[in-house]
């Protein structure tokens, strides 16, 4: 399987699960690998053909500004299925999201991965 990578996309936003969180913007980095089949953006040079991430940069952003969940769990999963929604040359997603300074190590964050047929069974919610 092919596949489009972004790394270190940082986005501001609200998260957490105590009082003192809610009430800062905090940075969030996200590494996603987005699986995909290339052949026809390849046959064609043109993006309607391809995964645009410039797209799924903008996606990612306005559903961490708008969600603000407590867990980053939850924002993973609603990531997720918006991404399945939004792009369907998406077949696979491998996300990671960094929470810098949650608590004081290198690096803290969730990582799911996920399959369109994921969310075929039980559709889109």
């Amino acid at each position: 399987m092919d596949k489009v990578f972004i790394r270190g996309l940082k986005v501001e936003t609200i998260i957490g699960v105590h009082d003192w969180e809610r009430g800062l913007v905090r940075p969030l980095v996200f590494d996603l690998d987005l699986g995909t089949d290339f052949n026809a953006a390849a046959a064609s040079d043109h993006v309607r053909d391809a995964i645009d991430y410039a797209g799924v940069q903008k996606t990612v952003e306005k559903v961490a500004a708008d969600y603000q969940p407590a867990l980053l769990e939850a924002l993973a999963e609603r990531l997720a299925r918006t991404l399945y929604k939004e792009f369907p040359l998406l077949l696979s997603l491998r996300l990671v999201i960094h929470k810098p300074g949650a608590i004081p190590v290198q690096d803290v964050g969730v990582e799911i991965e996920r399959r369109r047929e994921d969310y075929a069974a039980c559709g889109m919610r």
